[in-house]
């Protein structure tokens, strides 16, 4: 099997996003809908199951998907949520929280619903801003593992919101025991995209083979370790689900 060859480019500046834009939205439009769609097919008692991320249900996990998408929708959405987090002592955990809080109240039907209406919004909002803004660096450095960085606006906005999406996608799969959709044209655009950011990051030699429908081979320099794992379990070592050694301690933003 051949394998994708990748440069590895030293980075200078803020993380920016290396998909372009247009295929970036359509990405993102393609997951909110495949969350949706999983969301709509559990049954009541399966909102309550436990997922890998501490403290968080089924239910906990589709409001804060929730939650984000409301943020993004809009300028005035973006600016009140970030504003009512930094009250609550700032950072992404607090934003979290305040978008869980802000959903307990709703069935699962009106989440659902919620959701639905909202992320064909929060696509056109997420252009919106990262045409305005999307070249600005973020307010404050980001900590991914053990590293802290400075991020783009749209890197967030064109990426990793989108990565967000994917692997709670993922998590409430394993938690109500269902296979995750995945097809080449979406999820293997997705983590081809992850697969060239981890390389860059840890910037070595290696040669990796990721099995299943989002799969793929990609060398970067000569010699290094040969490494053969499936692609979504690859993806929730990177996201810190799960404890990798060597080359998959390197975290990536999710």
């Amino acid at each position: 099997m051949s394998s994708t060859v990748v440069s590895v480019v030293p980075r200078t500046g803020p993380r920016r996003a290396a998909l372009d834009r247009d295929r970036a939205m359509r990405l993102a439009a393609t997951e909110y809908g495949r969350f949706v769609d999983l969301l709509r097919s559990l049954d009541p008692d399966e909102w309550v199951r436990r997922t890998d991320c501490p403290g968080w249900d089924v239910r906990a996990v589709a409001g804060h998907m929730l939650g984000m998408a409301r943020m993004v929708a809009s300028v005035g959405g973006f600016v009140t949520q970030n504003a009512a987090a930094a009250r609550a002592g700032g950072g992404i955990d607090a934003l979290t929280a305040l978008q869980v809080r802000r959903a307990a109240g709703l069935t699962p039907d009106e989440v659902v619903a919620g959701l639905a209406a909202v992320a064909p919004r929060a696509v056109r909002g997420r252009r919106r801003l990262a045409a305005v803004v999307g070249r600005l660096p973020l307010p404050e450095q980001q900590v991914v593992g053990e590293r802290r960085e400075w991020w783009a606006f749209g890197y967030l906005l064109d990426v990793v919101l989108t990565r967000d999406t994917w692997m709670h996608r993922v998590d409430v799969a394993r938690a109500t025991g269902r296979d995750p959709l995945l097809t080449p044209g979406h999820d293997g655009v997705l983590v081809d995209d992850v697969v060239r950011e981890w390389l860059g990051r840890h910037g070595r030699a290696c040669r990796l083979r990721l099995t299943g429908p989002a799969g793929g081979t990609w060398a970067a320099g000569a010699g290094g370790p040969d490494l053969e794992h499936d692609a979504v379990e690859f993806c929730r070592l990177l996201s810190g689900r799960g404890s990798g050694a060597g080359l998959l301690a390197e975290q990536v933003p999710f």
